[in-house]
This record gives structure tokens, C-alpha cells and sequence, in this order.
């Protein structure tokens, strides 16, 4: 992969100076070197803007190209012939943003810098493709602390020092291109105004006339999909400026009073009552699938046996649907949010993750802070790194008692695309709800049906053979069902167990979303690409009620069939109307989420009601018993080590051996008197980020 991408910069690098001494050459011929100081703006501003458009057209055209260039080299031509709209859209948009330097008297360095920015947004969302399957968006520069120190993974040090030299060039490039540039003199302010007011009119009309048309989506259930499709710089403006839940019209303290006394049960009663009678409900589990469907659901393959039979017969003997999800292929995190708060996704910006933003600071009442509320143990699951979607941060302000994540497991094995198999988590759910006299709240994630799936064989002998037109699709698709199929024997060990210890239990089986197979509508038996399939599965003898959800209404209906009815805000709303009854059905809740999460908090008497909380990573504590010496090497023995815990001192790494669940190994020499400040770290699979540390006689 390092060599690929220094492949890819170097041709970069290449393009960029053609491209500059091909503007250089055009520029000088339309302007001419003079002896005077000045450019007469009168005489040269419309070849001036002639020139603005034809630049940009060439911005876009790499921009797109090199964010599409791992699927194919070309294909961001393809794009730009085939969506010739889109295409010549976001070059207005790219044009609208050049013609501010209309404004000033060094208008070309002006230009220059506004044609770099966005080279450089281009740039690092080609690169960013190239290592993850989300786009480059604003919110990454919040997270740009994090970026730095997964840079080496991704990088050599080579490639860093090269791409620091680049960076010191370029500022010195721009400090002479400033110094040289002319100065533009006798400007028309006002009609340099009305040429910037008119293209932002232009591009402005084109968005509202293209989103009417349905040519573009202001709403991106896929952010990759919807950068692929709208294009870059659309989808980057609108992801930064289009952010949060809007303020509703006539938002006040006597309109939040209003709707919770005459659409709710408990009215304006909403702060919850601590009780200790968990034992009096079943646990409860939310169990996410990833990328989770069934072979049944496509018309373009056919399958030698059904590889997902289990939930295939808990869909016809439990309650069961459809469920609607606000991710398409990817965005799993606005799932789990929807499940877990009853908000819709939709109530914020294009490509939005609560995750990434607002819940990183602010806690939000959802079912975890409900049961918590009834003496539940609160624990959240998930088979993969822990930094995934900040949710070691989140989780903490959404009400878990504990966050296991891979880096606290053990006996973890792994698909032939590196994510982690699901079956690790039976033991650990088991582990959790047995190891507590009261009931459990359990969110599990799951990973293993992650894509992206491989377009060669990689199963010898698979447990379902697929027919399809082709090989590309046949590959991908039998690797996908049988990835499924093992993730639907975990369901089914996971509810045998369940059910052997005598655990009275509701849990909610679902896929987050479809998997990242570029499905056709044509081709997907179920309403859209934002439809999946959910279980509710239970122990206690619910009756089965069949019903088509979204999956922000899960929560509520889990709730209730807990015996836990009308505690939450959202949740109570929900139990409460009928979405085919209530025409401000999602506007009311629309209103009410705003109230939480960015308004004055009417609803709960203007205070915050939730306190973060002193959330423990793992459910099985980690700890140091004592340190002993055999030979010339050091051992830490304790309790509950795993593959990702590294011994450390002072925050620094040291080289370590893992060599059991009670024993590492110090694989380096350190000064016999700092043998005491040795502690145990669990580490990012990336092993630049430390999670949590346990020093000698601590527990973690």
C-alpha cells in the first residue's frame, strides 16, 4: 500500500507542475509581460475570468479523478462525461469561490491560493480513499490530533519527511508568488461585486434547481456514495455548512410545554425516577449486524442453500419487519444512533455523525440512560477498535457503565479480509450477564460482515455457492452470504446460550445497513437500498407482531416490550402517537430533539439532566500482581491481558511479548530502578493511541 500511494503522490506531483507551466503558458499569452508595474483590469477582465472557469474545469476534473482513482484510472472521465450536470455544477461552485480575488489588487496570488485550497481538499480526499472507505469531510479537521498520530501507519517516514519538504516549498512558493504578482489598478469594485454576487447566485440557483430536479440529494444516507455520485466540492460544502438540528419556528419554553403535555403520557414529569427493580424486566439487547441482509432479498443471484436459516426462522416465529435505516453501504454509527435515541438522522446535515460531533461533549438521554435509571447494568460490545466512530468518547455520555471493545478481548480470530469474527462476542455477552445479580442493558456491534469483499475465490468450500452473470458479482457476493452465514450461526449460539442459562431476555436482531456491493435498486427485493430486515426475540412469551419500522422507533417499541413504557422524551412521544395518525409526526420530535441537544432544555425545566459517566473500558478488570525477573528478562504477571496490551512506563511504549490472558514479557533492557513505574497499557490497533493504563497494585 506505502508503495502504491508514493506511486500515486509522485504522479501527483508530476501533474502539478505540468498543469502549472501549462497555466503559465496561457497566462503569459493572454497576459503579456509589460514594463509597467500594473495590469489594466479594464482591458483584461473578461479573458481574466475566461481564464477562472478554465482552471477550474481543471481542478474538478483531478479532484474527481483522483478520488475515484483506486477503482480505476480513468473513471473520473467516465464520471465527467456521463454526469456532465454534476460535473460542470461543482465547477461553478469551484469558479464561485475564484472570482472573490476579482477584489483584489493582487488578484492572482488571491486566485492562487483559492485554487490551492481546493487542489489540497481534492488531494487529501484521494488519499483518505485510499485508506478508508469515508470522504474527506470538515470534520476531519476536528479530528486532525487523531490524524497525526496514525500518520506512520499509513506513510513511511520517508514519504513524511518528502511530504514536510513539500509543504516548506510550497509556503515559500507562496510567499514569492505574493512578492512578484502584479497589482491590478483602477479595479471596478462594483462590478467585480456584481460578477461575484451574480456566480454565487448562479451556483446557488443550480443547487436549489438540481435538488428539485432530484439531480442532487441534500440528504446522504452513504457519504461515499453521495461524493461519488454529487461530487466533491458539493458534497463538501454542504456537509460543512449544513450542520446540527435546525431551530424550529416559534421554538419556546411554552411551545416544548405545549407538545409534551398534549402528545405525551408523563407530559412535562420528565425526569426519570431511580429505581432498583431491574430484576422485575428481562434483560435487554440490542444487537446490531453489520452490513447484515439475506441472500432472499436479491434478484440478480441465486444461492445452492440459504445461508442465513437461523434468522430466517426467527423472522417467521417472532415479531419481524422491515427496517428502514439512514445509511446505504456504510454509516453505521447513524444506526446504532437512531436505535439507541429514537432521533432520526435526518433531523441533521447532509453526511452528519452525531458521533463525530455533538456527542463527543454532550450526553443525550437514550435507552441506556433509561434502564440505567432502573438499576440496569448498562454495557456496550463491539468487535473492533475502540477509536471507530470516537465511540470509547460517546458511549460515556450516552449512559454505559463499560465499553468492551477488541482491544479487551481475547480468542479473537479473523475473516480473510482482516475484521474481526463475530462469535468472540457470545462469550463476552455471556461473561456480562452472568457475572451481574441485575439485569443488563447489552448494545452490541458487530463487525464481520464489513466490507469491502474480494472480486477473486477466497472459499474453497463454501458453505453456499452463488450463480450470478458474472465473476465480479459471483466473488463478492459468495464471499458477502458466507460471512453472512457465519454471522447468523453466531445468532444462533449466542440464543441457545441465552437461553440454557435461563436469562429472561428481549433482544433485537437487525442489519445496520446493506452491504457495500453498489446494490441496484433493480435488484433488491425490499422497498430502497434504506431498507433492511429486524427480529425481536425474546424468551418471556411475547406475542408476535408483525410491523414495518424505521429504525428510529425500535428503541421505543424494545422499551416497551421491557415493560419500560413512556420514560424518555423521544420514547415516550413515540409510544404515544401514531406516525400514520399524526401529521407533525417527525416535526414534533424534530422539535423536541432540538430542545436536548442544542436548545435550553425546556423539556427538562432548562437543566441538564444526564451527568457523563466514569465509563470502565472492558468489563473484566485488568491487573498488575507482581513483576519478576528470570534471566536477563523482566515478566509482568496479572489478570485479563489481552493481544493488544502493551507494557509500558511514563506513557511510552516499551517492546513487549504477549504470551497469556496472565503473562507478558519486557522484550527490551530498562534501568533497574525504574522496574517500579512499569505499568500495562492497552493500545489502538495502530498502536499510537493508549487507551487505558493499570500501574503495580491498580485494577483497570
Amino acid at each position: 500500500m506505502q508503495e502504491k500511494i508514493h506511486r500515486v503522490l509522485a504522479a501527483i506531483g508530476a501533474f502539478f507542475v505540468k498543469l502549472w507551466h501549462g497555466i503559465g503558458k496561457v497566462f503569459y499569452k493572454v497576459f503579456p509581460k509589460r514594463e509597467a508595474k500594473y495590469f489594466d483590469a479594464d482591458r483584461h477582465e473578461f479573458k481574466y475570468i475566461g481564464l477562472m472557469a478554465l482552471v477550474a474545469v481543471a481542478i474538478e476534473l483531478y479532484i474527481e479523478v483522483f478520488a475515484r482513482i483506486t477503482t480505476a484510472p480513468l473513471e473520473g472521465f467516465r464520471w465527467a462525461v456521463t454526469h456532465p450536470v454534476v460535473f460542470l455544477y461543482n465547477t461553478l461552485i469551484i469558479f464561485a469561490t475564484m472570482t472573490i480575488a476579482l477584489l483584489f489588487r493582487r488578484r492572482r496570488f488571491v486566485w492562487f491560493i483559492v485554487s490551492v485550497i481546493w487542489l489540497g481538499l481534492g488531494t487529501a480526499n484521494g488519499v483518505i480513499l485510499m485508506n478508508r472507505m469515508t470522504p474527506f469531510t470538515l470534520y476531519d479537521f476536528t479530528n486532525f490530533t487523531d490524524g497525526l498520530t496514525i500518520a506512520t501507519t499509513y506513510f513511511s517516514k520517508v514519504q513524511i519527511i518528502l511530504f514536510l519538504i513539500a509543504l516548506g516549498l510550497g509556503v515559500a512558493a507562496l510567499v514569492m508568488i505574493f512578492i512578484r504578482s502584479e497589482k491590478w489598478t483602477n479595479i471596478k469594485y462594483r462590478k467585480s461585486l456584481a460578477a461575484i454576487i451574480l456566480a454565487a447566485a448562479l451556483a446557488g440557483g443550480a443547487t436549489i434547481g438540481l435538488e428539485n430536479s432530484g439531480t442532487i440529494s441534500s440528504f446522504f444516507g452513504n457519504l461515499n456514495y453521495a461524493y461519488r455520485d454529487y461530487g466533491m466540492p458539493y458534497c463538501f460544502i454542504a456537509t460543512s455548512v449544513n450542520a446540527g438540528i435546525a431551530r424550529p419556528k416559534g421554538y419556546s419554553e411554552e411551545m416544548i410545554a405545549g407538545l409534551l403535555d398534549e402528545k405525551t403520557k408523563r407530559g412535562t414529569d420528565t425526569k426519570l425516577e431511580e429505581k432498583e427493580d431491574s430484576t422485575q424486566h428481562p434483560n435487554i439487547i440490542v444487537l446490531q449486524m453489520e452490513s447484515f441482509t439475506v441472500a432472499q432479498d436479491y434478484a440478480n443471484i441465486e444461492v445452492s442453500q440459504d445461508p442465513t436459516p437461523v434468522f430466517n426462522d426467527l423472522y417467521e416465529n417472532y415479531t419481524s419487519g422491515t427496517f428502514e435505516v439512514p445509511a446505504c453501504g456504510a454509516g453505521t454509527a447513524n444506526t446504532e444512533f437512531e436505535v439507541l435515541t429514537g432521533i432520526s438522522a435526518k433531523f441533521f446535515g447532509p453526511g452528519e455523525y452525531p458521533y463525530k460531533g455533538k456527542l463527543r461533549k454532550k450526553t443525550l438521554e437514550n435507552m441506556a440512560y433509561i434502564t440505567r435509571s432502573h438499576g440496569y447494568n448498562t454495557a456496550a460490545l463491539h468487535d473492533h477498535r475502540a477509536l471507530f466512530y470516537n465511540r470509547n468518547e460517546v458511549y460515556a455520555n450516552l449512559g454505559f457503565n463499560t465499553f468492551t471493545s477488541v482491544e479487551y478481548m481475547n480468542n479473537v480470530s479473523f475473516t480473510p479480509t482482516n475484521w474481526c469474527k463475530d462469535r468472540v462476542l457470545t462469550g463476552e455477552i455471556m461473561e456480562i450477564m452472568q457475572s451481574t445479580e441485575e439485569r443488563d442493558f447489552l448494545h452490541v456491534i458487530s463487525v464481520e460482515g464489513h466490507g469491502s469483499y474480494p472480486t477473486e475465490q477466497v472459499f474453497k468450500h463454501p458453505y453456499t455457492e452463488v450463480t450470478a452473470e458474472d465473476e465480479y458479482t459471483k466473488w463478492r457476493y459468495e464471499y458477502y452470504l458466507n460471512e453472512c452465514h457465519e454471522m447468523d450461526t453466531f445468532i444462533g449460539d449466542l440464543i441457545k446460550t441465552i437461553e440454557e442459562s435461563g436469562e429472561p431476555t428481549v433482544m433485537i436482531i437487525y442489519g445496520d445497513h446493506i452491504p457495500a456491493l453498489d446494490v441496484k435498486e433493480e435488484n433488491y427485493k425490499q422497498p430502497d437500498l434504506y431498507t433492511t430486515r429486524y427480529v425481536i426475540w425474546d424468551n418471556i412469551g411475547l406475542p408476535k407482531k408483525d410491523r414495518n419500522i424505521h429504525s428510529y422507533e425500535s428503541g421505543a417499541i424494545l422499551l416497551e416490550d421491557a415493560g419500560l413504557e413512556h420514560e424518555g422524551i423521544i420514547f415516550d412521544y413515540q409510544q404515544s402517537n401514531d406516525p400514520d395518525e399524526d401529521a407533525t409526526y417527525l416535526s414534533d420530535q424534530e422539535a423536541l430533539a432540538y430542545d436536548m441537544l442544542y436548545g435550553k432544555h425546556y423539556a427538562y425545566g432548562g437543566i441538564e439532566p444526564y451527568e457523563r459517566v466514569d465509563m470502565k473500558m472492558g468489563h473484566k478488570s485488568i491487573s498488575i500482581k507482581d513483576l519478576v525477573k528470570i534471566g536477563d528478562r523482566y515478566y509482568i504477571r496479572g489478570e485479563n491481558f489481552t493481544e493488544r496490551s502493551i507494557i509500558s512506563m511514563d506513557g511510552k511504549q516499551l517492546s513487549t511479548v504477549y504470551l497469556s490472558p496472565t503473562l507478558l514479557a519486557l522484550n527490551e533492557e530498562i534501568d533497574p530502578d525504574d522496574i517500579g513505574k512499569l505499568e500495562v497499557s492497552q493500545v489502538d490497533k495502530s498502536k499510537e493511541t493508549i487507551l487505558t493504563t493499570v500501574g503495580a497494585n491498580e485494577e483497570l
